[in-house]
């Protein structure tokens, strides 16, 4: 096993992550295994109950692991499914020693060893072989004090794996102020300095910064952080994440990696690069534009929904479009913004009006829901494509009931326990005094119980589909059949018939409800079909779409849902990706 440690320095949230991911991607395209583990070094046991405001989104795992949104990262990158132990936390850690009734040295920094080396061994791809390369990443910047017990671990580690099995990659920051446009190297070596004063040398420093980084500078950093030229790697900021590992490939990391562990592998990555290549490329050029207005509550810090946007940005891609996506805070639609502030009130709504298609996405809470039904009966009147998912769908149930059925009081138990029509219950498992714990999580089975159904056609026909799940409440399935006669349609639910999973509204272009997450399954090449749908019906092609079989245009030619037999057709003599525009 390798080992691949990446820390981070002078602040947080400089794309540790993305390194990480970018990493794992080229190598897993030089046929090796991978793995990846975050480290948070928080007290919290998992990310669950976490502000989305502080930390960005909780990603859901198939395990029901909630964790880092890094994680999400790793899997979206490599195309791998992690478990609830890839993420490790300082609370997961000081549980675990608890108890054991250990002490802090050497039992704490043991405790972490033994976890990474154990979770490394785990299978992460469907092949459910061992993978060959675990690429950690420590959480916050060095000198932290709540990731000193890391740190010492893996000061630790470095001897018990030996050198041939563990390398240091450490992200830091080159600012470039605007008072002299001079990049400097100073807070870098400061962080190195730093790092190697707790026992750790980076074997490559990735420099992150504004503009491309100059051979001056990257000479200066290699002199004084006491690594070599070819040690010292750029990434500036860059129009797509996908770029990134195009970049470290650019600049020699295959060669590196090869040397310094010993890896099986040739000079030159495979055809997984290629397409990210193609990918990054494609993604530059795009013209054609697509907006959806994301109506929700967390809308100041883009993290919140991260991975709502990969799956709006996935799908858009992979249908020669670019993502234009408009968030609206959904309290700035209701009517007391109006009397407040009516110039919110009114950009708020101009921007829904004018979006091709308007997503809810999940949350919790009541502040914003009036908004959020006020944009889904707009959707459902006005015919525009609607996705609403896990509390989007809920209340797409509540708006129908509202103005549909008459039922002027229908509402969730959630909002408003004492409710005549509650047509959104507490699950039964759910304890309403506990807030962490007691959610449905992870990867859930849903059957289709239809064939005439759009989401069944976009899964490709099955029969069910398995996607993760976080809530605590569900669709009343007392009263659903009071939604069918009126054309509100339930096409989905779980194994035994009692939980609502999948609605559909008839004679709409697209108003699809989702009680699962479909967005933490989403992929680059392996856009998720809900999101899709929404894409497709939002830029008017989805009728078409689906009388191809669900098969892309042939100007598709990277992801695994285009159809590369009309490919061959239309280019027959190869070439046919540098010919398409």
């Amino acid at each position: 096993m390798k080992y691949i440690l990446v820390t981070g320095g002078v602040i947080s949230g400089i794309g540790k992550g993305i390194i990480a991911s970018s990493i794992g991607t080229i190598l897993k395209s030089c046929g090796l295994r991978v793995t990846a583990i975050k480290i948070d070094p928080y007290i919290n046991i998992d990310a669950g109950t976490f502000s989305p405001y502080e930390h960005g989104e909780v990603f859901v795992l198939n395990d029901g692991g909630e964790v880092d949104l890094d994680l999400g990262n790793y899997e979206r990158f490599l195309d791998i499914n992690l478990y609830k132990d890839n993420n490790i936390t300082t609370g997961k850690i000081y549980q675990h020693v608890i108890n054991k009734e250990r002490h802090v040295v050497p039992h704490i920094t043991d405790a972490v060893q033994e976890w990474v080396m154990n979770q490394a061994k785990v299978p992460v791809d469907d092949d459910r072989k061992e993978p060959q390369i675990c690429v950690i990443e420590l959480g916050g910047t060095i000198g932290d004090i709540e990731g000193m017990p890391f740190i010492e671990a893996f000061r630790q580690f470095q001897f018990k794996a030996k050198k041939e099995n563990f390398c240091n990659i450490h992200v830091s920051l080159v600012p470039q102020p605007n008072a002299t446009g001079e990049q400097k190297t100073k807070p870098t070596q400061n962080s190195v300095r730093a790092l190697r004063g707790l026992g750790l040398s980076p074997d490559l420093i990735v420099c992150r910064s504004a503009k491309p980084i100059e051979m001056a500078v990257k000479e200066k950093i290699s002199m004084f952080c006491h690594v070599e030229p070819e040690q010292v790697i750029f990434v500036q900021d860059v129009s797509s994440t996908y770029r990134v590992p195009i970049l470290l490939e650019e600049q020699g990391i295959i060669k590196y990696f090869k040397q310094r562990l010993n890896l099986p592998v040739d000079d030159h990555p495979s055809d997984l690069l290629v397409r990210w290549k193609k990918m990054a490329d494609r993604y530059e050029r795009l013209l054609k534009v697509c907006s959806i207005a994301l109506v929700g509550k967390y809308t100041k810090l883009s993290d919140c929904y991260a991975s709502v946007f990969k799956a709006l940005e996935h799908s858009a891609l992979a249908i020669n479009h670019k993502l234009d996506l408009m968030y609206i805070d959904s309290t700035e639609l209701e009517r007391s913004t109006e009397a407040e502030n009516s110039v919110k009130y009114h950009q708020a709504w101009h921007k829904l009006c004018k979006a091709d298609g308007i997503l809810v996405p999940g949350g919790f809470g009541i502040r914003g829901t009036e908004g959020k039904l006020r944009a889904i009966s707009w959707a459902r009147t006005k015919k525009k494509p609607f996705l609403g998912v896990c509390l989007g769908m809920q209340l797409a149930v509540v708006e129908f009931a509202r103005n549909c059925l008459n039922w002027e009081d229908a509402n969730s138990t959630e909002f408003d326990p004492d409710t005549k029509n509650p047509v959104v219950i507490d699950m039964p498992e759910h304890n309403p005094g506990d807030m962490g714990g007691t959610m449905r999580l992870g990867k859930r089975k849903t059957v289709f119980k239809t064939q005439n159904s759009i989401l069944r056609k976009l899964y490709g026909d099955e029969m069910f589909v398995e996607e993760r799940h976080r809530h605590r409440y569900e669709v009343n399935p007392e009263l659903t059949h009071c939604f069918e006669e009126k054309g509100l349609k339930f096409v989905g639910h779980d194994t035994e018939g009692n939980r609502m999973e999948i609605i559909e509204l008839e004679n709409h272009p697209y108003f699809v409800g989702v009680q699962f997450h479909p967005e933490f399954s989403s992929r680059p090449m392996k856009p998720s079909p809900p999101y899709l749908g929404l894409l497709l019906a939002a830029t008017g092609t989805l009728s078409a779409y689906l009388q191809r079989g669900c098969k892309l245009s042939p100007s598709d030619s990277y992801s695994d849902l285009s159809d590369d037999s009309s490919l061959e057709k239309e280019f027959p003599n190869s070439e046919k990706a540098e010919m398409i525009v």
